[in-house]
């Protein structure tokens, strides 16, 4: 391709061309501004100013363009300007300071919760900070408090890259967003590629690529000091920032730091406490060619909250948290998650007229834990454990007890919390029956990348990229509390096992048990890309190679797999290409029109590889590549008052893998089990709506749609897999697995947050440096995770009997099973600032409030699975009130955001 290309661009073009130049300055300092870029939209010219603030740019054609001028923590500006054959002088260009940065803060506090990262997919809405695209910033700012996700697509699905190196995670595909937590200031250098359009950094997925620039050289000089307070996820937040001028040597630095902490969020019980150190060197050795240096790490512990069933909510509200209870008069929560994971860079970067040429390595080490309340022959001590509830007795199978009900029901409400007294009591001296324990994931990972933007006279551009990574991760559960006790027995109280044969039986507090295994993980990925541009028209064409190896490495001898537990697994590898392409015609130059295609192989996810990798090496049978097919079509209009985009899309993931683990009461058995599904197909297609209108100078109104159809998109397979196997059965192997056939679920929405999202805004800039805004939201098409195996032919199975329900009709199995949207629900979103200049000074002082009307909302949420079979969900589903219901995760109600800003 690069040949053949190469020999092509040899033929040279003569025309005249046309020159726009001026000065950048700030508007209310009157300074200039160095490194501004000028970007001629829809095509691939661009500039930047220069250390007096003076920029010229040739264009090739007369004609109608838009000229945006884009600066870090200033707004955009857009200049209509109409080309003929003489020079245009543009004169003096003033630049606002844009106090709307702070609608980043106010996304970081959402993206940083991940109040579904367990059972639900996570948002994709992080995503999207350094887009200026109007549909993407409300999806960003507004839907995103509703865990909206953009086109439907979990984050795995978009790339994102710190100074070209990849941080999306082995694990699960996902970028950790706490990773570079409370850094603001030093993250905010991003260049985003929207869906499938062409990338200069890689490849990218259905969701684009995100690069974020830790250069010095790209920051604002200064010392930025902000304060904010908050009543989500944390309550306060202190940051400061210093960027140094480049020195005549060429040297500049970067250093930040913030703290942020709650003793509780929005959601009761969840404790709030981050710290976060950034440092970068860029030392240009001369005018092509930096070297940079980056340094962070940024440590976060908070405490969890859990989605609950309806029966829960009405008894105590949106905000409960089961997971915590007062201790000694302090708020102690059993479920905290701490990551502590630190990122050292570094990174060559030669800048030519025809080369651009960055190499970085990185090296990333740290922890991730997540503490657990375990019982052993004990009662369950989970407050909302269904024989705790008045519903048990409701639904009981030996008749109503209204009587149980209303005691059940008295006792909850008297004390709905997490009991730590009794746990203690219950814990004798020597053998514990409750120990708190965290389950850890030590990660070790080194990566280096290569990505070469090549230049080809003013037709051709070739972007050309390399990178490799490599993963050796330590997982293992250890104990933190034994409540006073000396010992844990490391038994697995179902089985009657020992989890680790080799090991001792008793186990002390900081001793690894349970569970212990390494997984290592080796990727390559090359991509290349070529861009060609000719008379309003601009095509790409791109191309990856993907070469990925799972193994995992068993510590702990299981006496339930003692054949398959201890030791090295068979290496899982996958090697994969991927194309995708796109053209866009410039109709003139604020009329255009896009469309992009891509064909991709995406290997397995690690948590979809191992069948159950903390007990065995089993790996998912004829386990293959997601293949994703995706399509996406837009207009564009770009006016001096009027821009926006119109875009249609369709997308089609086949072959998912997908592991769950749960309990189950299923016509094939009781038991915790595995559940495996394969060949899963998704389809996601809709439309997307932004435009903006500019009424005056100080007035701007928006709108934006967006309405999709997020379904499954046929019968996949599924298989479980027992932790105790019943060695009677001869339908169960002895693997302990058991193949249930196909799941009927095509159709089935998706759980992947309101399939269709409105939103209506007005901002109002007042020219003495004051701003408002509102934005009315409306979501609706929402809808919970399903269970798949309650939609098998083993749910029509009695498992007393063996054969079929009588009543289990594919009539009354429907109306069971149909699924039920979650609610519909408006949001009305408050924001406005004030900046001042004082004495060389910048102040500001932002402000937003969210979910003003303070509406209650379900967000997400996932069906349970333990009813397994007819009859017991028949049963528990009679009294209006099940048991075993839906769980659901709750919006956030009013919440505000406050901060204030200094900058020198």
């Amino acid at each position: 391709m690069f040949i053949v290309f190469s020999i092509s661009v040899s033929v040279s073009f003569s025309q005249t061309n046309r020159i726009v130049k001026g000065r950048v300055v700030d508007k209310q300092q009157k300074d200039q501004l160095t490194g501004v870029r000028i970007i001629v939209e829809k095509t691939k010219l661009l500039t930047a100013t220069d250390k007096d603030g003076i920029f010229s740019i040739s264009v090739p054609d007369s004609g109608d363009y838009i000229l945006s001028f884009q600066y870090t923590d200033y707004i955009l500006k857009r200049v209509p300007v109409t080309l003929g054959d003489r020079i245009l002088d543009l004169g003096t260009v003033y630049l606002e300071k844009d106090i709307t940065v702070e609608l980043t803060d106010n996304l970081i506090t959402l993206t940083d919760s991940e109040l579904h990262d367990d059972e639900q997919s996570a948002s994709s809405v992080g995503l999207l900070q350094a887009t200026k695209d109007i549909f993407l910033q409300r999806a960003a700012f507004d839907f995103g408090q509703a865990f909206f996700r953009v086109r439907g697509y979990d984050s795995q699905y978009g790339k994102v890259l710190m100074n070209g190196v990849s941080m999306n995670k082995f694990y699960d595909g996902r970028p950790q967003w706490n990773n570079w937590g409370g850094l603001n200031d030093v993250t905010r250098n991003q260049e985003f590629s929207n869906g499938l359009s062409a990338s200069a950094y890689n490849f990218g997925g259905a969701l684009g690529v995100t690069n974020i620039s830790t250069r010095p050289s790209a920051f604002r000089p200064g010392i930025r000091i902000s304060s904010s307070a908050s009543n989500r996820t944390y309550a306060a937040r202190v940051m400061a920032t210093y960027t140094s001028s480049i020195s005549e040597k060429g040297f500049s630095y970067s250093v930040s730091g913030s703290r942020r902490w709650a003793k509780e969020g929005y959601f009761a019980g969840t404790l709030y406490d981050a710290y976060s150190a950034f440092g970068a060197m860029e030392y240009q050795v001369n005018p092509a060619n930096s070297l940079l240096f980056t340094g962070m790490l940024a440590s976060n512990r908070r405490g969890r909250s859990s989605a609950v069933t309806e029966e829960v909510f009405n008894l105590v509200g949106s905000q409960y948290n089961p997971y915590w209870g007062a201790q000694n008069g302090e708020i102690r929560n059993s479920r905290e998650r701490t990551i502590a994971e630190p990122i050292l860079m570094f990174n060559h970067i030669l800048e030519t007229s025809k080369l651009k040429l960055n190499t970085g390595v990185s090296y990333q080490s740290g922890i991730n834990s997540r503490s657990r309340l375990g019982y052993y022959n004990a009662p369950n001590p989970d407050p909302t454990y269904y024989r705790y509830l008045p519903s048990y007795y409701i639904n009981s199978t030996i008749g109503t007890n209204f009587l149980s009900a209303n005691t059940a029901k008295e006792g909850f409400l008297f004390n709905p919390q997490l009991n730590w007294n009794q746990i203690y009591k219950a814990n004798d001296a020597i053998k514990a029956a409750y120990v708190l324990y965290d389950d850890i994931v030590k990660d070790s990972q080194i990566a280096a990348n290569s990505i070469a933007n090549i230049t080809l006279g003013t037709q051709f551009k070739i972007d050309l990229g390399i990178g490799y990574k490599s993963l050796a991760s330590t997982n293992y559960a250890e104990i933190s509390d034994l409540f006073g006790s000396e010992y844990h027995e490391d038994i697995d109280v179902f089985s009657n096992t020992l989890n680790d044969s080799d090991g001792a039986l008793q186990k002390y507090e900081d001793d690894i048990f349970n569970y212990h295994y390494d997984i290592d993980v080796e990727q390559l990925e090359t991509f290349a890309q070529i861009i060609y541009e000719h008379n309003g028209w601009e095509g790409f064409l791109a191309g990856q190679w993907e070469t990925l190896n799972y193994s995992r490495n068993g510590r702990f001898k299981n006496q339930r797999y003692e054949t398959t537990s201890l030791g090295r697994s068979k290496d899982v590898s996958f090697s994969n290409f991927s194309f995708k392409g796109g053209f866009s015609y410039k109709i003139n130059g604020r009329n255009w029109i896009e469309s992009n295609a891509m064909l991709q192989q995406k290997p397995p996810v690690l948590q979809n590889v191992f069948i159950n990798p903390r007990e065995n090496n089993l790996v998912v049978p004829d386990l293959n590549s997601e293949k994703i097919t995706s399509v996406d079509g837009s207009y564009f209009f770009r006016f001096p008052k009027l821009i926006g985009r119109v875009t249609g899309f369709h997308t089609r993931f086949q072959g998912v893998t997908d592991v769950n683990f749960f309990f189950v009461d299923a016509g094939v058995g009781s038991d915790f089990v595995q559940e495996v599904l394969t060949g899963v197909d998704k389809l996601h297609m809709g439309t997307e709506l932004g435009v903006e209108y500019q009424v005056s100078s100080s007035v701007q109104l928006t709108a934006v749609a967006a309405i999709g159809k997020y379904v499954f998109a046929n019968h996949p397979n599924v298989t479980i897999n027992f932790d105790t196997t019943n060695a009677e059965d001869e339908l169960i192997n002895l693997e302990g697995s058991k193949d249930l056939g196909k799941a009927n679920i095509k159709d089935y929405k998706l759980g992947q947050g309101p399939q269709k999202a409105f939103a209506i805004g007005i901002n109002y800039q007042d020219p003495k440096y004051w701003w408002v805004g509102a934005t009315a939201n409306y979501l609706e098409n929402n809808y919970a995770n399903i269970s798949t195996i309650t939609r098998t032919n083993s749910f029509y199975i009695n498992p007393e009997t063996g054969s079929n329900f009588p009543d289990a009709t594919n009539d009354n199995v429907s109306q069971l099973l149909a699924q039920q949207s979650l609610d519909n629900f408006y949001l009305l979103n408050l924001v406005g600032g004030k900046s001042w200049l004082k004495n060389g000074k910048y102040i500001s002082v932002f402000a937003s409030i969210n979910n003003a009307f303070d509406a209650t909302f379900r967000s997400g949420g996932y069906e349970q699975s333990r009813n397994g079979n007819f009859g017991q969900l028949k049963q528990d589903a009679l009294s209006g009130s099940p048991s075993f219901a839906p769980k659901y995760w709750y919006g956030y109600g009013r919440t505000y955001f406050l901060n204030f800003a200094i900058s020198f």
